[in-house]
C-alpha cells in the first residue's frame, strides 16, 4: 500500500527555475534552501530547519523532495556539491516531516549506472522510515520487457518515506552494562517473536520495543540470569517481492533498506501514529534494559541490502550510486557479484559504503547506546579482491575506531561465496565468532554419533585449536546449538527431518544437515520413553552449552520448550509457529535453565580468561569412567561416549574487574553420551578431595537424587543421556 504522507511546516513558496521534476510529476518547488553543510550527512535537525546531505559520486543533479499530509510534493534543487556530498539547508522544515531524494545522473546499466529520476529513493541515513513497499513495475528504474530502457514510471506513492527526527531525549544517567565477555551470556531474541504472545505485556504494546522493555519481560531475562539481548534485525527492512505476493513477509528481518533506522513495525508508538516514534521507544527500551543490568547487541545485515539483484527494486543504494554501494561483476557490471545468496553484495572497498557502516554503527553506540553487534555473513565484509582477507579495510577502520572496537563485535564467520566461504577462527582480535564447529560437534555428540569424543573436549574446553594463541582468548567461540536458523532446541530432539511445508516452498528450503534425531518419533508423541529421552537429551545439551568454557548463547524461547513443529527455516512465518507461547511454556525446563545458568555464574572456573593448557595438566585433566587418564586409545575408540572433565579451581591466572584471583572449587564434569547408565570412579586429581554432586542433567530440576560426599575411589552412577556435575572444596581456600 501506499506510503503515508507526513506533516511539512508550510513557510515555503514555489520558484520555478528551481524545478527539477521527475518524468509524470507535477512537484511544486521550493525556494529559500541555501547550501548548509556536507557534515553530518542525513537529515540533522537544527533550531530554525533542517540540514539535507546525501552522497552520490556519479549523480549530476540532486533534488530533495519533501511530502505533506496530503501527498503534495515539494522539491528543493541541491544546488552544492562537495566532494560528491549534495546538501542544502531548508529552514521551517521539522521534526516528522517526510523526504526522500530524486539522483539524476547517467543511466547506463552496461556500465552499473542507474541513476532515474523518476524514482524517489530513501535517505541511506534516515533516522526513521515510514510506510510500506508497494510492489509493481514503478520500483523498476527499467521498462518492463526492455532492461535497457529507463522507466519513466513515478515511485514516489509506490515506497516509504524517510523522516526526520528529533534526536532529544533524556537517558537519566543510562550507564553501559560493561559486561566481561568471560561473564557474558548471549539470549538471541526477535522483538516481536518474545513478545506478542507475552499475557502480562498489555495488548497495544505487545510485539513491540516497548514490550521488549516491559518490567515482565525484563524480569523473564533476569531471572534466567542471562546478561545480553542479541537482538535479530531492527534496522528498517523490506520483505522480498514473491514473499509479499504470497501473504508472508521476511520475518526475520534480513533484508534492510536502513541502517540507522529502528524498523517501524515494531514500534507501538508508531503503530498509534506517531510518526517517528521508532525511535525514543528504542531508547526508552535500551534504557530500561540498561537498568536491569542487560546489554543490547544489535544483529546487523551490511552484507545486503534489500534491493535484491540487478532486476530487484530501487528503493535507495541502487539508484544514488550503484557503483559505490554495491559490488559489479567485473565482466558484465549490470550483473552484481553475490556472496550473500540474495542477489547482490555491498561494495565495503568502496569509501562511501564504509562511510555509511562506520557511521551506523557509531550512531547505534552514540545515539542510540547500544552495546555491541553481531555480523551476519561476516565474512563478506572482508572480501577484496573475492577472497577473505584478515587485514582488510574494514577491519582496520574497527580496530582503530576509539568507539567501535570498545564493544562487542561478533562475526558469522561466513557466507556463500566460491572462496574463503568458511572463515571461522581467521577473525581479528578484538572479534568474538560464531561457532559453527561447536554447534555440529554438540549435535553430534547428543544424537550418539561414533568418533566424537576428542571433538565434544576440544569444544568443552574453549575450541583451543580455532581460537587458541596469545592474543585471542576462550570468549572468542560464541558457543551456540540452536539459533534462529534452523531447529529449536526442542525440534532438535523431536525430528529427524525438516518440516517447512508451511513457508509454501514444497520443503524444499532449509538445511537437510541438521544433525538431529528425533529420539524414537517423529514429532509429537505420546510415548513416555519417547519424551523421557528427549528431555534427558534436552537438559544434557544445555549443561553442555553452559559448562563449556567460551561465551553461551541460548536461543530465546528455548528455556521454555518453544517449538516450530519441526520448521528449520521459519523465516517467513509471523506467526505461531515464531512466536514464543507462553501459556504452555515449559516451566520445569525454565527452573532448570535457571539453576544451570546460576551455576555458571557461581562458578568463575567456568568463565576462565585464557584456554587452558594441555590435555593433562593441574589446570585440567581428563578421566575415562575407570577413573584414569584418558589413553591414546581411549580417545581414538569411535564407540567412546563417556568421560570425566577435572577443573582446577585452586588455579587462579584470571583475576575480576577489581584485580582478586578468581577462585573457585574444584569441579568435575561427567559426561554420559549413552543411553543406558555408566558408573563412573571418582579420580584422584587432588588427595584428599570430597566430591559433591551440584547438578544432575538427569533430573527434571537439575536437583541431585544424593548430596552425600564421596571421595576418592567412590563410584557415582551418571544415567544415560546426562551429565553430573560436582564440586570439591579446595583445601585451605
Amino acid at each position: 500500500m501506499p506510503a503515508p504522507e507526513h506533516h511539512l511546516c508550510r513557510t515555503h513558496h514555489a520558484r520555478e527555475d528551481e524545478t527539477l521534476s521527475a518524468p509524470g510529476t507535477a512537484p511544486t518547488t521550493v525556494r529559500s534552501a541555501t547550501p548548509g553543510s556536507a557534515f553530518p550527512l542525513g537529515a540533522t535537525l537544527m533550531p530554525d530547519g533542517t540540514n539535507f546531505a546525501v552522497a552520490s559520486d556519479i549523480a549530476v543533479a540532486m533534488t530533495l523532495c519533501l511530502f505533506e499530509a496530503d501527498g503534495t510534493e515539494h522539491q528543493v534543487p541541491l544546488l552544492d556539491n562537495d566532494a560528491g556530498v549534495w546538501h542544502a539547508f531548508v529552514p521551517g522544515v521539522g521534526a516528522g516531516t517526510a523526504y526522500g531524494f530524486r539522483a539524476a545522473g547517467p543511466w547506463e546499466p552496461s556500465r552499473g549506472q542507474r541513476c532515474n529520476p523518476a524514482k524517489l529513493l530513501l535517505d541511506p541515513y534516515a533516522r526513521a522510515i515510514s510506510g510500506e513497499v508497494s510492489f509493481g513495475p514503478e520500483l523498476l528504474d527499467y521498462t518492463v520487457g526492455d532492461m535497457d530502457a529507463p522507466s519513466t514510471l513515478d515511485s514516489a506513492h509506490h515506497v516509504p518515506r524517510s523522516i526526520v527526527v528529533d534526536p532529544a531525549f533524556d537517558w537519566e544517567g543510562d550507564v553501559h552494562p560493561g559486561t566481561n565477555y568471560a561473564d557474558t551470556v548471549f539470549y538471541e531474541a526477535h522483538v516481536k517473536g518474545l513478545t506478542e504472545l507475552h499475557p502480562e505485556v498489555p495488548a497495544e504494546l505487545r510485539g513491540s520495543y516497548a514490550a521488549l522493555g516491559h518490567p515482565a519481560v525484563i524480569a523473564h531475562l533476569v531471572d534466567l540470569g542471562v546478561t545480553a539481548v542479541e537482538l535479530l534485525p531492527v534496522h528498517q527492512s523490506v520483505p522480498e517481492e514473491f514473499l509479499v505476493q504470497s501473504g508472508r513477509t521476511n520475518y526475520w528481518g534480513y533484508t534492510t533498506i536502513g541502517y540507522l533506522a529502528p524498523h517501524e513495525k515494531y514500534s507501538a508508538h508508531a503503530r498509534a501514529g506517531l510518526v517517528g516514534g521508532q525511535v525514543s521507544e528504542f531508547k526508552t527500551m535500551v534504557k530500561r534494559l540498561h537498568a536491569a543490568g542487560l546489554e543490547v547487541i544489535l544483529d546487523v545485515v551490511f552484507n545486503h541490502t534489500a534491493e535484491g539483484g540487478h532486476g530487484g527494486p530501487t528503493l535507495c543504494h541502487r539508484g544514488l550510486d550503484n557503483p559505490a554501494y554495491y559490488r559489479l561483476s567485473p565482466a558484465d557490471p549490470r550483473y552484481y557479484v553475490d556472496t550473500t545468496g540474495t542477489g547482490n553484495s555491498l561494495n565495503v572497498d568502496h569509501a562511501t559504503t564504509l562511510r555509511l557502516i562506520m557511521d551506523s554503527l557509531r550512531y547505534w553506540i552514540l545515539e542510540m547506546h547500544v552495546d555491541g553487534f553481531r555480523f551476519d555473513l561476516a565474512t563478506t565484509l572482508a572480501r577484496e579482491d573475492g577472497s577473505f582477507e584478515k587485514t582488510a579495510s574494514f577491519f582496520d577502520l574497527i580496530t582503530q575506531d576509539p568507539v567501535v572496537g570498545r564493544t562487542k563485535l561478533i562475526a558469522e564467520p561466513w557466507d556463500v561465496g566460491q572462496m574463503d566461504s568458511y572463515s571461522l577462527g581467521r577473525f581479528p582480535p578484538l572479534w568474538s565468532e560464531w561457532n559453527g564447529r561447536y554447534r555440529d560437534s554438540v549435535r553430534d555428540f547428543w544424537r550418539g554419533a561414533d568418533g566424537m569424543l576428542g571433538e565434544l573436549a576440544t569444544r568443552l574446553s574453549g575450541s583451543s585449536d580455532l581460537f587458541g594463541g596469545s592474543v585471542r582468548r576462550p570468549s572468542a567461540s560464541v558457543n551456540l546449538v540452536t539459533v534462529h536458523d534452523g531447529f529449536t532446541l526442542r525440534d532438535l530432539v523431536s525430528y529427524d527431518h525438516k518440516h517447512n511445508e508451511a513457508n509454501g516452498e514444497q520443503n524444499r528450503d532449509g538445511s537437510t544437515d541438521n544433525r538431529s534425531w528425533n529420539s524414537g518419533a517423529e514429532g509429537v508423541t505420546q510415548d513416555p520413553t519417547v519424551n523421557a529421552v528427549r528431555g534427558l537429551r534436552t537438559r544434557a545439551i544445555l549443561t553442555t552449552l553452559l559448562t563449556s568454557l567460551g561465551t553461551p548463547l541460548l536461543l530465546g524461547g528455548d528455556e521454555l520448550g518453544r517449538t516450530q513443529d519441526g520448521n528449520n527455516n521459519a523465516y517467513s512465518q509471523d506467526g505461531p509457529i515464531t512466536w514464543v507461547d507462553w501459556a504452555t511454556a515449559d516451566q520445569t525446563l525454565l527452573a532448570f535453565t535457571r539453576r544451570l545458568v546460576a551455576l555458571r555464574r557461581e562458578h568463575p572456573v567456568l568463565r576462565r580468561r585464557r584456554f587452558l593448557t594441555g590435555a593433562q595438566s593441574e589446570e585440567i585433566g581428563w578421566y575415562s569412567p575407570t577413573g584414569r587418564f584418558m589413553s591414546g586409545a581411549d580417545w581414538s575408540d569411535p564407540r567412546a561416549r563417556s568421560v570425566a572433565l577435572y577443573l582446577d579451581g585452586a588455579d587462579a591466572p584470571d583475576r575480576d574487574d577489581h584485580g582478586r584471583p578468581l577462585v573457585d572449587s574444584d569441579l568435575l564434569l561427567l559426561v554420559n553420551g549413552w543411553s543406558g547408565a555408566v558408573d563412573f570412579t571418582l579420580p584422584d586429581p587432588r588427595p584428599g578431595a570430597s566430591w559433591t554432586i551440584a547438578l544432575d542433567s538427569s533430573s527434571p530440576l537439575g536437583e541431585p537424587a544424593d548430596a552425600a560426599r564421596r571421595g576418592v575411589g567412590e563410584q557415582v552412577r551418571v544415567p544415560g543421556w546426562s551429565v553430573l556435575v560436582l564440586t570439591s572444596p579446595v583445601p585451605g581456600l
